[in-house]
């Protein structure tokens, strides 16, 4: 299983034409499972049950429509992106589990800067408690969106390190307006990109896999990795 790493921003459009021809690769067996980390420019995306009344300022950031499960979240600058293509026909054909792992990546990932995560059964992602706020107040600290094709995963989670929070405002955060958004640096936790990706590669091996890393060369035409070619 590869692991992956963009230094740069990646384009939303190039991400998600990247990840599916890797999807489609990884199917048909011409190439390995790959988890590929990254961060896009400052925008807005909308999953497959979007409301419209939950986009507040739709000239704030630019929109895309997305295939993956969920509604409007937001990725930008500081922010841990992860998409996670995996061959469900080869680990388990089971949505819901699927989910809980990576709910579980993330609450280890949070462990390694003791940052308690926690899941809730009526809402997708991971949670943390804020009693400074008031009770019973929590914030949401990772988002998860997943597609499937062919039983192949792709699409992925985000996990907040040091965005700017306020750009969450234009948004109703995955349809949700009873809680807010929070990122570690939020919490008090001086976290980089760098240091979380070793926290992240450490947990998913735990739950996932054995890793490996893989030069992260200049985006092309075919899938992540670069070049037209599967790798």
């Amino acid at each position: 299983m590869e692991w992956r790493i963009s230094d740069a921003p990646v384009p939303y459009a190039a991400a998600v034409a990247e990840m599916e021809a890797r999807a489609e690769a990884i199917a048909s067996g011409a190439a390995p499972e790959c988890v590929w980390l990254l961060e896009h420019p400052a925008l807005y995306t909308a999953g497959t049950s979007a409301r419209e009344t939950d986009l507040v300022a739709p000239d704030r950031f630019p929109v895309h429509r997305t295939g993956r499960g969920g509604q409007y979240t937001y990725h930008g600058p500081g922010q841990r992106v992860a998409y996670v293509m995996l061959d469900l026909n080869r680990r388990r054909r089971d949505l819901r589990a699927y989910v809980a792992a990576l709910e579980a990546w993330i609450i280890a990932t949070l462990e390694a800067f003791n940052v308690r995560g926690e899941r809730r059964e009526d809402r997708v992602g991971v949670w943390v408690r804020r009693p400074e706020k008031g009770a019973g107040v929590e914030d949401k600290i990772a988002a998860i969106g997943i597609r499937v094709r062919r039983w192949v995963s792709f699409h992925g989670i985000s996990l907040n390190v040091e965005p700017d929070l306020s750009h969450f405002s234009g948004i109703v955060p995955c349809g949700i307006s009873g809680h807010g958004v929070t990122s570690l640096v939020d919490l008090g936790h001086l976290v980089t990109l760098p240091e979380a990706d070793m926290a992240l590669r450490a947990a998913f091996e735990a739950v996932f896999g054995e890793t490996v890393l893989v030069e992260d060369r200049a985006a092309g035409p075919g899938v992540p990795g670069g070049s037209g070619d599967v790798p």
